[in-house]
This record gives structure tokens, sequence and C-alpha cells, in this order.
């Protein structure tokens, strides 16, 4: 037995009992007759004191040669120690040693294993396993693992039933690129990995598993940003003979769980809001509703007022920024230059203080009175103290770009706070969208989404008018999950892919399948699935999903410690018939 115990959970109520404990050395400190050394595990750190005095003389000489990081075991008395440490689970007590063994010398770390670490974020990408026995990279494991224990829980208590779904499938060319894997045995044909489960998922709707979920991994060879890898973990559910309603009140009743038994916060029915309401009002389908700054539609009173900028302009918009109007020239123009980026692509910004007195000071005083002003700060919501934020031009790009100033303010004025959440439901997205490169229509979520019944007539008249019968949950400004009840007959589906663009048979190679299975009695069926990675960094304050994963890639895609995607031999290439031509 390496430990009778763990180094979190000795107390002052072990006194006088023979323990033996494994772990790292956390540090140590030599007295010359005495040295103490500090023992840690997952579950914490306890002191070791070895005494001149009261140790066997080899056991005290030993401890002298033990570095950070070296892995012992030692067995000895719990004792109270004189001077306690508050700040410490196991600070009234310490260990006596009587034995130790090193188990395992170690190399200094490139990096403290502390908190605090000196190690740039490379260096412990590179050092991962190293990273990993930090406190806030194993406390960030532990926490994502309490949330799918949740997950579980509360979908196999509703009769959900967990299934594996497999894992090398056919490549589509809906979507994100598919990683490819080539087959040894089907010379020139390759496997793809699973963007998500969905074709297989439906299969098991037709085969009768009414209640499915997957926690899975999925796929998607796709530029990478902070809350994005190349392989990334779902909560797939998929249930049948239900409507959009049922699905929406099981997976809001999960986050509400989530949240009541991670957080211990109880949340009241989520809001519903419509696609079109969310791009109006915000800018943008997955708004941060913690704060307001609600966009103002200005045009009737911005245009035909001799400012040749606003009258030229679709669409004139603009938010109140609360408490914003302290803000120094300086600090505007920073914002104005913040908004000119690339990135965001204004040409420009007009700003309207709101005084405390009542009265309005604007950078377009010369064509605006005080009672102009006044309609703008009653479209925008503003209060005496707030700022006006007014953008212009097409009114799609405008809106987007108001959007992204309206977060980066709510960041500025700490309006984002991490530990208050605000889910609700986006509803009624377009079943299509149009592509101008392409000529042709996609589908907004995926080509298995059903039209709303309302709508179906506007498939041939009008198609980019089709709702869809899809939502996503929002939560803190990030979709966290999204779904749709799906097309479960050929009809439709044979539709839906005239209109994607598809031919017949094109549609046949692909999803001949799934087509050929809805006419053996495909029940209907919806489902949704949560983004796990991105779900639980939020609920862990913070929307960095990197932090949460184990073994995570940068930002190009490699994994710095296996060093990997890397080259493969030439004998495995021509198992696989691969000619490389990198010239």
């Amino acid at each position: 037995m390496y430990r009778s115990h763990n180094c979190g959970e000795l107390n002052a109520s072990h006194i006088n009992t023979e323990v033996t404990l494994a772990g790292w050395v956390q540090k140590s400190r030599d007295k010359g007759f005495m040295n103490w050394v500090d023992l840690r595990d997952r579950y914490g750190i306890t002191q070791l004191i070895f005494d001149e005095s009261r140790s066997q003389k080899e056991v005290f000489e030993l401890a002298k040669t033990l570095g950070r990081e070296f892995v012992i075991q030692v067995k000895g008395t719990v004792i109270e120690r004189e001077a306690k440490n508050t700040n410490m689970v196991t600070g009234d007590i310490e260990i006596l040693v009587s034995e130790m063994t090193i188990l395992n010398a170690a190399l200094t770390p490139p990096f403290t294993i502390e908190d605090e670490t000196d190690g740039g974020e490379d260096v412990r990408m590179k050092y991962r396993y190293l990273d990993i026995r930090r406190n806030p990279v194993k406390n960030n494991l532990l926490f994502r693992h309490k949330v799918t224990m949740e997950v579980r829980k509360y979908l196999s208590n509703l009769d959900f039933c967990e299934v594996e779904t497999p894992y090398l499938i056919k490549s589509t060319p809906e979507g994100a690129r598919d990683f490819v894997v080539p087959s040894r045995m089907n010379e020139g044909q390759f496997y793809a990995l699973p963007q998500s489960p969905q074709t297989f998922k439906q299969l098991l709707m037709v085969g009768g598993m009414d209640k499915y979920f997957q926690i899975v991994k999925c796929f998607r060879d796709e530029d990478l940003r902070a809350d994005r890898q190349p392989e990334f973990t779902q909560i797939d559910c998929e249930m049948a003979f239900v409507e959009q309603e049922d699905i929406l009140n099981v997976f809001e009743g999960l986050t509400r769980h989530l949240l009541s038994a991670i957080k211990g916060l109880e949340v009241e029915k989520f809001p519903r809001i419509t696609y079109d309401y969310a791009m109006k009002t915000y800018g943008n389908d997955k708004p941060d509703i913690r704060f307001g700054m609600e966009f103002g539609e200005l045009n009737e009173f911005a245009q035909h007022k001799d400012f040749p900028v606003f009258n030229t302009a679709e669409l004139v918009v603009g938010i109140a920024a609360p408490r914003a109007s302290e803000y120094t020239r300086k600090e505007i123009d920073a914002l104005i230059d913040w908004m000119k980026r690339p990135q965001i692509g204004a040409l420009g910004m007009v700003y309207v203080k709101c005084n405390e007195d009542g009265t309005y000071k604007s950078s377009v005083d010369k064509f605006y009175d005080q009672d102009d002003l006044a309609n703008w700060a009653k479209i925008t919501g503003a209060k005496p103290g707030d700022m006006i934020f007014v953008l212009s031009g097409p009114a799609d790009k405008t809106r987007t770009q108001l959007s992204a100033l309206r977060m980066e303010l709510a960041t500025r004025l700490g309006l984002r706070n991490p530990a208050e959440f605000a889910p609700l439901w986006v509803v009624d997205f377009p079943l299509l969208e149009f592509e101008e490169e392409t000529g042709r229509y996609h589908a907004m979520h995926h080509p298995f989404t059903s039209p709303k019944p309302d709508d179906m007539h506007l498939l041939e008249t009008n198609p980019g008018k089709v709702r869809a019968n899809a939502y996503d949950m929002v939560l803190n400004g990030n979709e966290i999950g999204g779904g749709s009840i799906r097309i479960h007959d050929k009809a439709t589906q044979q539709l839906m892919f005239k209109y994607l663009g598809f031919t017949p048979e094109q549609a046949e190679d692909q999803f001949g399948f799934l087509m050929n299975a809805f006419q053996y009695g495909a029940p209907p069926h919806g489902g949704l699935a949560f983004g796990l990675d991105r779900l639980v960094a939020i609920l862990g304050g913070q929307e960095t999903i990197r932090d949460f994963i184990a073994f995570p890639k940068n930002n190009s895609g490699r994994d710095v410690m296996i060093d990997a995607p890397s080259k493969i031999d030439d004998l495995q290439l021509n198992e696989l018939h691969i000619k490389l031509d990198l010239g």
C-alpha cells in the first residue's frame, strides 16, 4: 500500500495516528538540524518534518537530497504543529517521518508548480503534464468532471440512454472541413472523423431508441480561436415523438439543474426571443443579456438634418453606455480607433454625452439641437450620466459593428460579471442563407432541420424567408447549445437537398442511407447538442475553453507536447497508397 491517506485529509483528529503518504515534493526548507517538506498530491498538501534528534539518521540525511517534484513515500506519525497554518486544510498537523522511500527523482521543472507560475503559455503547453499538477488546471479538470457527472445523472434520470456512435464515418460536403482518414484496406478511399453524430442519432430514433445522449468527441478542420479546438466535446442528445416545446423544456431543465448543482443558483424560466429580434436589438444571434445597451434605431430622428453621413445611410443606430459620460476625449478617441480596426471596419462614430443636468453635448452639435439629441436619448434609453454611441451604414454591417462595440463597452465598464448567469433561447432562425460566392443557399444549421410548417409554401417562391424549427441556447453572450426538430420523411428531405443545390444523384450518394431509413417508419424527432468545453468554461467563470481541456491544441492546431501533427514514414504512406507531392 503506497498510502493510507491522501495529502488533503489529515487534521487534528488524526494526531498520534501512524500514516503512510505518497506524492510530490512541493518545496523543502532546510534549517540544518530540522527539515520541513511540503508533500503534494491531487487532494492537497501535508507538511512533513525531519528532526535530527527524533528521526533516524539515514532518513534525516535522505531528506536533505530531495528536490522539487521528487516522488516519495513516507511513513510517520501525525503530530500537532507548533506554528499552525490557517491557510491550509492540513495546517494544524504535520507528519514526523520515520521512513522514507524515493520512488522517483525528478529534473528541475521548467516552471514553478504553483498557482501563480512563472511559466509562459507555450512552455506550459509543451509540459502540459506538469501544468496539470498546478491547482488552477487540476481544479478545472475536476470541475469539468463534476459537470459531466451531473449531465449524465440528469439525463439518465429522464430515461435517456447513452449510446456510442462511430468515429470513422463518411465525408459529407456540408459544414466545416472534415478531417479525413485514409483506408489501407480500401485503396483510394477515405473515412472522415465526425463533425457531429447527427445522422447516427437520427438513425437511433428510427431504431426506436427514443431518448439518446452521448458525451462525444467531434472534429472540425477549421481555423482556431480561443473558444475553438480541432477536436471538441459535445453533449449530444436526441428525442423521438417530440415537438420543439418538449426539447426546450427538457434542456432548459438540464441547464437549470447544472446552475443549481454546480453554482448554487436558481434561475427562473429562460427568456425566449426570435432570431430577427436578436439581430435587430443586439446585432447578433447570441446576445449577452446580463446588461442592457439595447439598440435604438435613430433614422427618424437623425436623417434629413443636413448631416450627409446619416442621410445616405440605410441604418442609423445607437446604444447608451451606462455612466460613460465621464469618458475623456482621449478615451473616446481610443474607442473610435478601436472601432476603425480592420476586424470591426467602422469608418467613424458619433457620440453624445448625457450630462447630469439634463443637457447634451455631442460630436455633431453643428447639425443637431438639444431636442434632437433628447429624442436620441429617449430611443436608446439613455439617462443622465450615460454616453450614446451612434453608427451608420448598411444595416447588417452596422449592426454587426455596433454589437462588437456593445460587448467591448460592457467589458470596459465591468458589466460582464462572470459570477452572473443570464441564459435565454433564440428561436425561429432562417432555414437557409444565401452565399454570394457559390450563388446558392446553404443550410443555416444543417440540411436535416425541418422548416416551420407554416412556411413550407415559401420554399418555392421565397426560400430566404423560410423559418427553421431550430433553436439555440445562449449563456452570457455565448451559444452553448443548438438544435432543431428534424425532417423525418424522405420527400421533404429530398426537397431540402434540392434547394441546397444537390442533384438527386448527389443526395442519394451522400445521404441515401438516411432517406432509405425514413421509409421504414421514422418517428417525428428532434434534439440538441451542447458544446461541453464552452459550457464548462462559462460555468467556471471563463470563456477560453483550452483551460478546461486536459491536452489542448495551440492556435495553430498543434499539440506541442507530443509534436503532432507530424510526418509519417514512406512505408506507412505506401501501405495507405498515398504519394506525396510537396514540390
